[in-house]
């Protein structure tokens, strides 16, 4: 079998671009399909190389198939691909959820909208529970770090505590813990060595190491210079143009803060942006956070794109650019919010990647790490905890418990976790069945049913 002869920028173009628009079912199904294609199909990169590059991503805060996608740009054409590579991974996802977003909100209430939103909450609780569950499955492997589990999730439920408190405290005590019993915090990535091949890769694991590819501390000046002013600059901008307390400065601040605490991956994020955007900010309700995830999960793209609508929202209802226009608001902060979402991960990527590539050694947790994974299936029950409270008791517990919404939820909990259906046809069967719910309500009130 032929080694694959060298592949152009423009025909990588076309790929990133397929992948941006067929990119569904989290991280685990954006790298299932670029294994299948660059590494079984096209051979472009060998397996080992391509897990070398995986496990640095997985270190690093930020969407891990995001950054692989830009990490594998950059290892075939240099710095412009893999930043074309990490764009075209999210653009589509950008575009379609900005146009979701108004959508939503213009015709959010519309019975039929509301219909299908009403059957997506409950299968977003079931796939939030099902996310701890499958982290929870990889990460706790031993009584400490179920410990962790679990104080976290008390201090968040029951103390409020911030997240990047629970993350700090969480690394401390790791990294402590590493030094008395570091066989107790050895929490692996998840992805094992390359077991066999699939012939030939152009960039195969005798490849020698390109020019670009080489680190040089001149390099990585550049890159952290740039990436300083590339952030810089638009806060500079907003904070001109709006005063710190604006809005749109308050989003470029808070989104930086978030992309780098995003260990775990999106869903270990999410109770952060719910206690700044809703609690803090009020940029958007409880209700419309639990929609907006749902949004999230039926398009392709990294699941942390929920910041698109987060910010979209919070721009049409704060209406820093006046009341008169409310669209242009709502897309500039969506693109706000997204920019400084994923401008650290191009960062990491571009100016950490020659540092990788010069090891190429399988990269491990180190104990911090494993203890703030730990702490991150604490956390991402708690949002499970709050969705489930939300969506079955929408009047407080004192209310009114919605038992079709319980059943909805069940029956995707059962697909999720008996049968393993993804996550597109749970949302797709349990938005029909709360539309036709809708459909069927007025008929069971007649009949006495569900009042």
């Amino acid at each position: 079998m032929e080694r694959p002869q060298f592949v152009s920028f423009g025909e990588a173009f076309l790929f990133w671009l397929k992948l941006g628009f067929i990119s569904f079912g989290g991280p685990a199904g954006q790298i299932s399909i670029m294994h299948q294609e660059l590494v079984e199909r096209r051979r472009w990169i060998s397996e080992r190389r391509f897990l070398h590059a995986l496990n640095y991503c997985m270190l690093l805060p930020g969407p891990e198939a995001q950054q692989l996608a830009t990490y594998l740009g950059w290892l075939m054409h240099r710095t412009w691909g893999g930043i074309l590579a990490g764009l075209l991974f999210v653009l589509p996802s950008l575009f379609l959820l900005i146009l979701l977003s108004w959508i939503y909100m213009r015709f959010g209430h519309v019975s039929e909208v509301a219909g299908v939103l009403y059957g997506i909450k409950p299968a977003v609780t079931a796939i939030v529970l099902f996310a701890a569950h499958r982290i929870g499955s990889r990460a706790l492997k031993n009584q400490v770090m179920w410990t962790f589990a679990a104080l976290a999730f008390f201090a968040i439920f029951v103390l409020h505590t911030p997240f990047p408190l629970i993350v700090l405290l969480a690394a401390i005590v790791g990294a402590i813990g590493g030094r008395i019993a570091p066989q107790k915090f050895i929490v692996g990535g998840g992805h094992d060595a390359a077991k066999h091949g699939f012939g030939p890769a152009l960039i195969d694991d005798d490849t020698p190491i390109p020019a670009h590819v080489r680190f040089s501390w001149a390099h990585l000046l550049k890159i952290v210079t740039s990436g300083l002013i590339l952030w810089g600059a638009v806060v500079g901008y907003l904070c001109w143009q709006y005063g710190w307390n604006g809005t749109m400065t308050q989003m470029g601040w808070f989104f930086t803060k978030a992309a780098l605490l995003t260990f775990g991956g999106a869903y270990a994020v999410l109770p952060y942006v719910y206690q700044g955007a809703v609690e803090h900010y009020h940029w958007l309700s409880a209700p419309q956070m639990i929609d907006g995830l749902a949004l999230g999960e039926t398009t392709p793209g990294p699941l942390i794109m929920i910041v698109t609508f987060v910010g979209f929202l919070g721009g049409w209802s704060q209406l820093p650019l006046g009341s008169e226009a409310s669209l242009t608001t709502g897309v500039v902060a969506a693109i706000v919010a997204t920019y400084f979402t994923f401008l650290p991960s191009f960062l990491f990527i571009l100016a950490g990647g020659p540092l990788v590539e010069s090891t190429h050694g399988n990269l491990k947790f180190t104990a911090p790490l494993s203890a703030i994974t730990a702490a991150v299936v604490g956390v991402i029950l708690n949002l499970a905890v709050f969705f489930a409270w939300h969506v079955f008791w929408p009047q407080g517990l004192a209310g009114h418990f919605d038992g079709i919404s319980a059943l909805i939820g069940a029956c995707a909990m059962l697909a999720l976790f008996r049968y393993k259906a993804g996550v597109i046809p749970v949302i797709t069967v349990c938005g029909v069945a709360g539309l036709l719910f809708l459909f069927l309500k007025p008929w069971l009130a007649q009949q006495g049913i569900f009042l």
